[in-house]
This record gives structure tokens, sequence and C-alpha cells, in this order.
């Protein structure tokens, strides 16, 4: 059976080979329990993390083969050459590949649960808060498949091997992505709530910090992942009529009141994967390959509409993101989508073009895989704000946002250990950040309306998360509509627009035909998610 034809229920009851992350935190500590008949809470929470480490690093098949023919074009955070590919429908090696590593990981989960379940209760409550921590990841991965894909297996998915191998037993149903969103919200606030009254003694502390590759064993840092992801899941639901009274309620809730609620708060806080060995698994190789940055294939090229505003205004993070082509003298020119091929064609082969700044992006092997940071906590405090008439509050928020925006990059220039590219940029000054929030098109105090300032806030996030945070891109390019974009009508195809989602993988429609059935009539890249209401 070929790998790629696995359906979620089968997928998600297989075990795949763990990786190694540095030798004393992964290779030693976690074995694949697929291959020896015991494993251990510890060990099985890092082969959970690790699963789908590359699409939180920066990796080569989530960069090359999912997003840059895809999302990066529909959030135009790259430039590329129109063709006649059908290029507005999402490649299925693409979606395929997302599909698969969210189900491998649910996997690991699944044994996680399992190997827990086999614990005495003395055991089980010395290693709980394993478990506690484990679902806020998992949570955070499933939100955004199901921004992707919309319905999706989960509840019932993956329980192959707990079920001893019996398929018949294990096909799982596509769950409703509200109802999956108030799930994971409800039991996202009462982890809030159990991790403020959990204390970890010495023993499980020392495994707790080996073990955990994403916070190092840092309660607090699990408590403001926590809190800032029910932000982020409740700003997307707000506009939905089912959710929009929790999310105000409970955002106030959060917002009044840090020290029950921790949340993200400064650039020394960001919930991410850091590198610390680029000669183990936890690595950013595949960042360079994965955004084609030697040349071709578009990858990492700049978009007109992006470099016309940062431009315009004079973004400090212009010559941090992004260096002039070899042949532009200095200026940093984007690929217009609206233009003709021959044009864009032209463009391209002078040399002209700018691309994303190798040096801080493509060739540095220490760039870290971002998963929530201080700028997109402020951004979403300070759409809350203006949502709730809070212009002072909303006006703090938005412009420490941008700050904090220009110091994450700055901080990237400083771990880079890129070699035969260009020279490192220099790093924005804080006189350059305070006179760019001065500017025209990004100044609060300047933007005459509630909807100009909404405005301001989604090109900020569209600037912030670039291609670095693509998905979260092109979740909130579509809730929003902001920044708004054109692109030619592609007449030759059949999907003539941008999809506003993926479409079920054909192995998954394949093998759980008769649970998809239930969900057919909705499958399709135009029928927009329920929080996606303008």
């Amino acid at each position: 059976m070929k790998m790629k034809k696995i359906s979620s229920f089968i997928l998600a009851g297989l075990l795949l080979g763990a990786v190694s992350c540095q030798e004393s935190d992964i290779a030693e500590n976690y074995t694949d329990p697929s291959k020896v008949a015991v494993t251990s809470v510890e060990k099985q929470f890092t082969g959970f993390l690790v699963s789908t480490k590359d699409y939180v690093l920066p990796g080569y098949t989530n960069y090359f083969v999912a997003l840059r023919t895809s999302i990066n074009h529909y959030n135009q955070v790259t430039g590329w050459v129109n063709d006649a590919s059908a290029q507005f429908v999402p490649g299925s090696s693409g979606t395929e590949a997302v599909w698969f590593n969210y189900y491998n990981m649910l996997a690991q989960y699944r044994e996680l649960q399992k190997v827990y379940a086999s614990k005495t209760t003395t055991e089980q409550a010395d290693r709980k808060f394993f478990m506690t921590v484990a679902r806020i990841f998992l949570y955070d991965q499933t939100e955004r498949m199901i921004d992707l894909f919309g319905p999706i297996p989960f509840t019932e998915a993956g329980f192959l091997s707990t079920n001893g191998g019996d398929y018949a037993a294990s096909y799982a149903k596509f769950d409703d992505p509200q109802t999956l969103y108030t799930t994971m919200l409800d039991d996202l606030k009462a982890i809030s709530t159990e991790l403020n009254a959990t204390t970890i003694n010495a023993g499980y502390q020392t495994s707790f910090k080996t073990q955990d590759i994403i916070n190092n064993g840092d309660l607090t840092a699990w408590k403001r992942y926590c809190n800032s992801l029910r932000l982020r899941m409740l700003n997307r639901v707000s506009a939905a009529s089912s959710f929009s009274s929790r999310a105000t309620t409970e955002m106030a809730e959060i917002l009044g009141n840090s020290t029950t609620y921790p949340i993200v708060e400064s650039n020394d806080q960001n919930i991410q994967l850091d590198v610390y060995d680029i000669n183990t698994d936890i690595n950013s190789k595949g960042f360079k390959d994965g955004i084609a940055s030697d040349g071709g294939w578009y990858g990492n090229t700049a978009g007109k509409k992006m470099m016309d505003f940062m431009n315009t205004n004079a973004d400090p993070r212009l010559p941090i993101l992004f260096e002039p082509g070899a042949n532009a003298a200095g200026a940093y020119i984007g690929i217009d989508p609206n233009a003709t091929q021959a044009v864009q064609s032209a463009l391209s082969n002078a040399g002209v073009v700018a691309i994303y700044n190798r040096y801080v992006t493509s060739h540095n092997q220490f760039f870290p895989g971002v998963i929530i940071n201080a700028a997109e906590v402020n951004l979403i405090k300070a759409e809350y704000y203006l949502r709730t008439s809070n212009d002072a509050s909303a006006k703090t928020a938005y412009e420490t946002a941008i700050s904090q925006s220009v110091k994450f990059y700055n901080s990237i220039i400083a771990i880079s250990n890129a070699t035969g590219v260009n020279a490192a940029p220099a790093a924005a000054t804080d006189a350059s950040i305070a006179a760019y929030i001065l500017k025209d098109g990004v100044s609060w105090d300047k933007a005459t309306s509630s909807a100009a300032k909404l405005t301001l806030i989604g090109t900020q996030k569209w600037l912030h998360y670039n291609l670095v945070q693509p998905y979260e891109n092109w979740a909130e390019t579509r809730r929003l509509d902001l920044p708004s974009f054109t692109f030619p009508l592609d007449n030759a195809n059949k999907q003539t627009v941008p999809p506003v989602r993926w479409t079920i993988p054909a192995n998954e429609i394949t093998y759980n035909a008769a649970n998809y059935a239930a969900v057919q009539g909705t499958d399709n890249l135009n029928t927009k998610l329920f929080w996606d209401v303008k």
C-alpha cells in the first residue's frame, strides 16, 4: 500500500518513525512505540511534538509543495508569473502533504493517550500535566486544519491502534467545524484553570524540561500559549453569530486579568520552536529549497502590493525581509499579479525583482518555528479594542505590535548563520520605528474611521505574517478581506479566482467514502468557512 493513499483513520492509527532533536533531548528520550513494546508518557509526549516539526519550522515540503503555488500566492506575499495551469486550484500533492502530516501527528497523540491510560492512578497523577499541555498544541494544529478544510475527522480519528487494529471500527466521521471550535474553546478554558492549579515536583520538572521542545518545561509559557491561542481562536470566530457574544465576553475576561490569564506580551515570551544545533533534526535547512531561494520557481520573489506599501511608508522591515534584485540598483520591485504574462516575465528576466532576504530567511538555518508571538497577540488585542470602542487601548496595542514585529525580525538577523549570500542587513532603529508609526498609511491618528483603522490592523497583520506565518495570514486575510487584493480572472480554468478553502484530499475521499458523503455537498473551493462572513 502506498503511503499517500492512506486515509485519516488508517494513517492516524499508524505510528511513523520518530526523528531526533538534540541527542540528549530526543534521540535518547523518545522511542518509536511502533518498534518497541514499552514506551513512556514523557517520551511519547516528545514524539508527539516532534511529529509535526517540519510544519512548524520552515520545512521543504510545506513551503515548496504546499505553500509556494497556493497560499503564498493568495496572500500576495510572493510575486509570480501567471500561467495556464489552474493556478487558483491548490495542488493535490500539497494538500495531501498537509493532511498526511496532521494525521501523523494525531497518531502520535492517540498513542500518548493510550500510554497514559495504561498507567496506574498514581502514575497518571504525576504525569497529568504532560497530557494537559499536549492538548494545547493539538488544538493549535487542529485549528489550522479546520481553517483550511472545514469539517475534518477528529473525535473518532486515530483509534486504529487503540481498537487493536480493527479497521471496521476505526473509520472516522467528519466533525462539524463549529462544533470542534466550541469543544476546543471549552477545553482550553478548562486547561487555563487547571494549569493555574498545577504544580510539578522537582523530579518531573527535570523530565518536563528535557522532553518539552516547545517551552523547555516552562509551565508559565504554556499558560501564555493557552490563553494566547484562546484569543486567536475567539477573535477568528468573533463575527460568526453563534460565537460573537462568547468572543466578546471571554476576550474581555482574558485581557482584563493578566494574573489569572497570562498571555504572550513581549518578544522574550514568544511561543516558538527554537533551533539550537543545526546538526540535529530540529533545524531550518529546508527553508532554502522550500522557497527556491537560489533561482526559479517564484517561491521567494516579491509581490508588487507588498513592495509598494513598504516603499511608500519607509517600512523599517523592508531591508530586513527583502533584498533588491541583482540589477535593480537598490530598488525594491515586485511582480504585479494583474500584469500580462509578457510584462511579468520581462521584469523577472531582467533581474530587478526583489527577493526575500536570504541572510535573514532562507539561508538562515536557525530560523525559528513561529507559533504565537507578541506582535500577533497585540494585533488581536488592537482589533478587539477597536471592536469594543476602546480607541486608546486599540492604538496602544497597534503601535506596540508594530514595534514588536520590527524587533522580532531584528532578532532573526542576530541568530542567522547564512553564508555565501548578501551581507547581514542593519537592524532597524527605534527612531525608524517611531517615524514609520507616524506615516500616513500607518498612523492610527490619521485614520478617520473605524473601518480605516481596521484596515491598518489588517495590513500590519499581513506584513508581520508575510510568508513566515502563511496559514495564519491566509485565515486572517480571508476573514477580514484586508488588505484588499485584486487578481486577474483565470478564464482558462473552471476556478477563475483564488479559493476560500482547500478541498478534502482524494485519498481520504476514496478510503473514507461513507463518512465523506456527509460533507461532500460543501466540499468545494468556494464555500466559505463559518467564520468567514464578510
